[in-house]
């Protein structure tokens, strides 16, 4: 039995620690914040994300807070269907449902299946020491902890990635997102799917989440990060910019209030060249954040925590070559997420308004069993 620290509490942090328990390994999880609170709206658990939940006995706790989704549809801004993807004949094969879920709803789901115990709030961490046995944590409180190994699942500002590789900065995508969250009682809002519609000055998705509400972003260009203008938007200000977009893109934006409004800039990592640094291991977004455009960020996480459970118990006590072995299989699938979501979001935010009608042809005339090949490849590795 080996003894771990974890350090942050979300997604991958959590699940990690559930995993490594359920091997019945000693696990610490450290969080930064003094209290959780998931800030966020929804997330799209593909298929191979709820197989890895299930695998992490984690599923049944998740499935009952999320949506399946069966279909993902891509529409022009006046609302013509340019890609339509049926993704059921998938997930009945494989025997697990995409979900739209709502972050906090996860976050909260994942939280329970853990001891009290295990949890360590408002700790952040400062740095941490490695031997060839042990890794000393460091905290800005004065507190510190040892343990056999570290799991750095700090998310894309990780403060161990910021220790280990200083020249590791999170890459600006260039566009900037609003998100927020709606009662279903509009009409025609999407309920067994999720769909995205690509315009000439923005994009807009919808996702259907639990309890009759759906998710929704709106992703606009910024030439630099943290924009003043856009920072001070308000919904008054999204309802100009997709004024022109079919319904009920302008219903939902006409139910969402200010205060209900998120707003972020889209950031992702240049895949690095390796996850793993002796007894320190690099998950999640730590290692491999990615932009949203695949609705693969959470599902990695998750992958993260089953791969690296598989990969300690093949290696029984030796914890850096269970790390090597979750590198040398972690790190070509990640890459590849991070590096299709960054070109897709490239397509979508900055191809000119002038050639949008041909960027428009082009996808409709995708054959279905090129995007077949895609969602199989999404869904079915782990």
């Amino acid at each position: 039995m080996a003894d771990f620290l974890v350090i942050g509490a979300g997604i991958g942090g959590l699940a990690t620690a559930q995993a490594l328990l359920r091997l019945g390994h000693q696990v610490r999880v450290y969080e930064a914040a003094a209290e959780l609170r998931e800030i966020g709206a929804g997330v799209v658990l593909g298929a191979n994300a709820t197989r890895a939940l299930d695998e992490l006995g984690l599923h049944a706790a998740v499935r009952p807070v999320g949506t399946p989704l069966t279909t993902v549809r891509l529409l022009s801004e006046h609302g013509r269907i340019l890609n339509r993807a049926n993704t059921l004949p998938f997930t009945e094969r494989l025997g697990y449902d995409n979900l739209g879920v709502l972050r906090a709803d996860l976050q909260h789901a994942l939280l329970r299946a853990l001891p009290p115990s295990v949890m360590h709030l408002g700790r952040r961490l400062a740095r941490f020491e490695q031997t060839d046995t042990h890794v000393t944590a460091f905290f800005e409180n004065g507190e510190q902890a040892t343990a056999e190994a570290l799991i750095a699942a700090d998310g894309i500002r990780s403060r161990v990635r910021r220790q280990l590789l200083p020249t590791s900065q999170p890459r600006y995508a260039g566009y900037t997102c609003w998100r927020a969250v709606v009662q279903a009682d509009i009409a025609d809002l999407p309920t067994t799917g999720s769909s995205e519609t690509w315009g000439r000055a923005g994009r807009f998705g919808l996702v259907p989440v639990a309890n009759n509400r759906v998710y929704w972003f709106a992703c606009l260009n910024s030439s630099v990060p943290n924009n003043p203008t856009f920072q001070a938007y308000r919904v008054a200000d999204l309802q100009r910019h997709f004024a022109g977009f079919h319904a009920p893109i302008p219903q939902v934006l006409a139910a969402t209030t200010d205060a209900n409004l998120l707003w972020g800039d889209l950031f992702d990592l240049v895949p690095l060249a390796s996850l793993a640094f002796g007894r320190v291991l690099l998950l999640g977004d730590a290692g491999h954040a990615t932009t949203p455009n695949l609705g693969q960020g959470a599902g990695m996480a998750v992958e993260d925590a089953a791969v690296l459970a598989r990969c300690i118990s093949n290696a029984a006590a030796d914890l850096p070559t269970a790390f090597k072995a979750f590198d040398q299989q972690r790190r070509p699938r990640t890459r590849r997420i991070v590096q299709q979501s960054r070109q897709l979001g490239q397509l979508a935010q900055f191809t000119p308004a002038w050639l949008a009608p041909l960027r428009n042809a082009v996808l409709a005339a995708v054959p279905d069993w090129l995007t077949a090949r895609q969602i199989a490849w999404l869904y079915q590795e782990l």
